[in-house]
């Protein structure tokens, strides 16, 4: 039947896996020539290593291709699948491949952001012992997801998303190879390029779809209505966790914080077609509206809480208008991180400085001893006061007088609260003239 490899009953995907480092598609930041990895690869000694990348990009090729380098024993673990006892197994068969042969083994551990602590641990002494070298594949930044520890002993290679280039070589090669010259329109060879964001696998996947659906109909070509039938909702792309998740994220606050409304939505929508969460969303729009607009325009907050209360009572799609309504207001709105600023400041400050006493002024008197001892006898009730300002008055402890942490800006309301502010201080150096 055309369109099929009748020889194999393996998926496109591994039959199209390559044989050697100058196969590989793509990355060739790190295995083009005097590249780290293909450095490492000619080096003749393996070390360990952690591979980063979206998924479909050839993170467990690479192991493979490492362990065939250097004539290796491979053992593969995946971290979704495995626990402490699939580890202690890899470790005995370690040992004996080395008690046997003397041959270097390979421990390839895929998704190992999975492991937890205590897991990831577990092979740090044999990665020291040389029992084996360790390679780590990841969509998760190391940094935050692998432990300092193993992260210490292992070189980290960040692999990129394929490129539209990439993808279309991938395309020619296995119609080529595999798929006896199948063929694709213009638009139709686009459309399954887009389908999969970046993803080599999931090309792969969806073009053994499309080769069997091309061979049950015996046509040479596709065309967008064949590919259409035969992937469906698959032809849209998803970006649902790794590290474009964050990126996406990053890039809507930013969009907001540089007051840029169609960018905002853009990613939001990016961001929700994509699978995210609504309710992480709204979380993150909050916190946007208190980091970046915060006194400047208070609204701000009030409306992306009343957004994320919305989402709960409608739920998708309908809540998830409230969410783009937020996020607009909050791009348009007029922009301040004084409140942020001050408050990092002011940690930043407490952290480092001694224990300061409450003044005597200050302080709860709510029994008769401490009202003998002064507590709170001098405190001036500022509603008992000319406009309500106890002109003078000290509220910081003793040596912290006149510290200003808060600095509103020249935009929004805070143009207003900045003149209130100096109107009191004026007060102020009033009762000391």
């Amino acid at each position: 039947m055309f369109g099929l490899n009748l020889t194999s009953h393996q998926p496109l995907a591994e039959r199209m896996r390559p044989a050697s480092i100058d196969d590989v598609i793509g990355q060739q930041h790190l295995l083009g020539p005097g590249k780290p990895l293909r450095v490492a690869f000619e080096s003749g000694e393996p070390h360990s290593m952690l591979l980063w990348g979206p998924p479909g990009v050839g993170k467990t090729t690479l192991a493979r291709l490492m362990a065939q380098a250097f004539q290796a024993e491979f053992i593969a673990l995946s971290a979704v699948l495995s626990g402490v006892k699939d580890i202690r197994d890899a470790v005995e068969k370690a040992e004996l491949i080395r008690a046997s042969s003397q041959r270097r083994t390979i421990l390839f551990v895929d998704e190992v952001h999975r492991f937890n602590k205590s897991q990831q641990d577990a092979f740090l002494p044999h990665v020291e012992s040389g029992l084996f070298t360790f390679i780590g594949a990841t969509t998760e930044n190391p940094s935050f997801e692998v432990n300092s520890a193993l992260l210490s002993r292992s070189a980290v290679y960040v692999l990129k998303s394929l490129t539209d280039s990439d993808l279309e070589q991938m395309v020619d090669r296995a119609c080529s190879r595999e798929l006896d010259g199948l063929q694709f329109t213009i638009e139709a060879k686009a459309s399954l390029i887009a389908s999969a964001d970046g993803d080599g696998r999931k090309l792969l996947n969806n073009l053994d779809i499309t080769a069997r659906a091309a061979g049950v109909k015996k046509t040479r070509e596709v065309d967008p209505v064949l590919l259409a039938e035969c992937l469906g909702d698959a032809l849209r792309r998803f970006d649902k966790g790794g590290d474009a998740f964050y990126d996406q994220i990053s890039a809507m606050h930013k969009s907001v914080r540089g007051s840029n409304p169609d960018a905002a939505l853009y990613w939001l929508v990016r961001m929700l077609d994509g699978g995210t969460d609504p309710r992480y969303l709204a979380r993150r729009i909050i916190r946007m509206a208190s980091e970046d607009i915060g006194l400047a325009d208070p609204r701000a907050l009030r409306i992306s809480l009343d957004a994320a209360e919305t989402y709960e009572r409608l739920g998708s799609p309908e809540g998830e208008l409230a969410l783009a309504e937020a996020v607009v207001y909050l791009a348009c709105a007029a922009k301040s991180n004084a409140v942020y600023m001050a408050y990092k400041e002011a940690r930043a400050f407490v952290a480092k400085d001694k224990s300061r006493v409450v003044p005597e002024h200050l302080r709860n008197a709510p029994t008769k001893l401490m009202k003998e001892l002064g507590f709170g006898k001098l405190y001036r009730y500022a509603h008992d006061e000319p406009n309500a300002y106890a002109a003078g008055e000290t509220y910081l402890p003793d040596g912290l007088e006149g510290q200003r942490w808060y600095q509103p800006v020249a935009r929004g309301l805070e143009i207003k609260i900045a003149e209130k502010l100096a109107y009191l201080r004026q007060l102020d150096q009033d009762t000391q003239g």
